[in-house]
């Protein structure tokens, strides 16, 4: 809302950052009646300018729509110092946050990824279990409609997606047979694309460019999915207002949050503020916070703020396949996954796993020519490129979420020399992959490629280190019942500053090998239930 400028007395809560946990919060609290105002550095995506409507759309998707920021260099981005990374983060500013980038896999953490310290003997256990998490996975999912299929063996009883599951398609159909013929779980993926029409959104088409922009309109993206209902409820947000830090008074509370719009400063009072900016955005600010009551940046009296960062590497294998396999309909996300390897089993030799997904291959960039870099030049150049282009339809990915577990030197920091476009402070990443991650890809990889040649395909190209992938940004702001080991409590509370939030994927414990979206949507409405009701209570 270009007309306001934050000034408008004492806001309830300042939210930072519209992506998914934002515009959750926002409209929660503005239901609620409570007067809300986000902040949001980025502006709205037009569908006009997805990369999807354009007919070289795998060129244009590579330009302003690139996923890695320091590509990208939109003017809502700020720069990323990423020498000492072995994965560059993927992120995207905009009204929806990265979800407007999101291919819309939509599966939840397993009971067992709360409890990892319990069972395995590494990282930390949650303060919440999965079924205090249930009902709120269970609530947004019907807000969403999201799509699925009740009964998965992998999750306990009663997840049950509202919406029926997308066709599984071709090489939907080719997966499921392939792990059949193994023996081994599959079942056809959850999704945050609505099947048939519900709310602002319309039923999924199968464009199979998720990724680059839903051009019908379908995808749960944020901006769709939940801020007009926001705006509705009375949720202010304003765009291009880049926070510049979480102004504290001579207590150390929280009192609001100060930001740039087009040059000039503005500072938003509010009774709380909640933090929704990702966990690589989300550090920075408390770490750009710092103050005489928090001289190590705000809420980092365990020291913890930045660090163990949790980035989920992707690996993938391609096979190309003799029958058609409609490779270019979506949704882009996943038809199949598998939960067979996501549980530790120490005959492997590494604790925890990996979720797979069966993909289709939208586009030659994507499906042929990519793949095909990683083998000789000759498999690229004359005869064999329109080979290559002849058999794209005929392609399936396998593609692996590791599960990444938390390492204290996998951090955000403050670089003493690179800063945004307003002249604040960028994050540098440190970010290495651990002996655990890089045995588990190894076993992740061979499984992928059994999966390829149980299914008959002709050719396999294995992608250890699927670079520009996934956007999972999690951990830096973890959450715990001791404050010595842990940023905010089990409410997202800040152990040091009670009327700050944070909401984001940050607040992480353990990453799992599911996507992260669902379960920081989850995260999101039950911290904003517990706000709602400290905030009528005075608290």
């Amino acid at each position: 809302m270009n007309g306001d400028t934050g000034q408008e007395g004492i806001y309830d809560a300042v939210i930072i950052g519209s992506g998914p946990s934002g515009a959750i919060t926002a409209h929660a609290l503005a239901l609620a009646g409570f007067r809300v105002l986000c902040l949001e550095q980025g502006d709205y995506a037009l569908p006009s300018d997805y990369a999807a409507n354009f007919d070289m759309w795998e060129l244009v998707a590579r330009g302003h729509w690139q996923a890695e920021p320091n590509h990208r260099r939109n003017p809502a981005d700020y720069p990323l110092e990423v020498s000492e990374t072995d994965l560059a983060p993927s992120m995207y500013n905009a009204v929806g946050g990265s979800t407007v980038h999101f291919s819309a896999l939509w599966s939840r953490l397993a009971p067992s990824d709360f409890r990892v310290r319990s069972l395995d003997g590494v990282a930390e256990d949650w303060p919440i279990d999965y079924a205090e998490l249930s009902p709120f996975y269970d609530e947004v999912d019907n807000f969403i409609g999201v799509s699925g299929l009740e009964g998965d063996p992998a999750y306990p009883e009663g997840y049950a997606p509202k919406m029926p599951p997308m066709p599984l398609g071709k090489h939907g159909m080719k997966a499921a047979q392939s792990m059949n013929a193994l023996g081994w779980h599959w079942w056809p993926h959850s999704n945050a694309i609505p099947s048939q029409k519900i709310g602002s959104l319309e039923a999924c088409a199968r464009w199979g460019t998720c990724t680059q922009g839903c051009p019908e309109g379908a995808k749960a993206s944020f901006d769709l999915a939940y801020w007009p209902a926001a705006i509705k409820a009375g949720a202010k947000l304003i765009t291009g207002a880049r926070v510049s830090n979480i102004v504290v008074d001579e207590t150390g509370a929280a009192t609001g949050a100060a930001w740039i719009k087009e040059g000039m400063e503005y500072r938003t009072r509010a009774r709380t503020v909640v933090l929704c900016a990702n966990g690589i955005g989300t550090p920075r600010l408390l770490l750009l916070s710092a103050s005489e009551k928090h001289p190590h940046g705000l809420a980092n009296s365990s020291g913890l703020v930045g660090k163990n960062l949790m980035l989920h590497p992707n690996c993938a294998v391609f096979g190309y396949y003799d029958e058609d396999m409609e490779s270019w309909r979506g949704p882009a996300g996943s038809a199949v996954s598998s939960m067979q390897f996501f549980e530790t089993d120490p005959s492997r030799g590494f604790v925890r796993g990996a979720k797979l997904h069966a993909c289709p291959t939208p586009g030659l960039l994507m499906t042929g020519i990519d793949p095909h870099r990683l083998l000789k030049f000759d498999a690229l150049w004359g005869q064999n490129f329109h080979k290559v282009l002849r058999e794209a339809r005929n392609s399936l990915m396998w593609g692996a979420n590791i599960d990444d577990l938390p390492e204290e030197s996998n951090r955000v920091t403050l670089d003493p020399n690179l800063t945004d476009t307003d002249g604040i402070a960028a994050p540098k990443i440190r970010y290495r992959y651990s002996d655990n991650t890089l045995k588990i890809r190894e076993f992740t990889v061979a499984r992928m490629v059994d999966i390829h040649k149980a299914g008959g395909a002709r050719k396999i190209i294995e992608v250890p280190d699927l670079q520009g992938e996934p956007g999972h940004l999690l951990g830096t702001a973890r959450m715990g019942s001791d404050p010595k080991t842990s940023v905010v409590d089990k409410f997202g509370r800040a152990h040091d500053v009670p009327n700050l939030v944070i909401s984001d994927g940050s607040i992480f414990v353990t990453g799992g090998s599911a996507n992260p979206t669902s379960t920081i949507a989850a995260l999101a409405l039950r911290n904003a239930k517990e706000l709602i009701r400290n905030l009528k209570e005075g608290a």
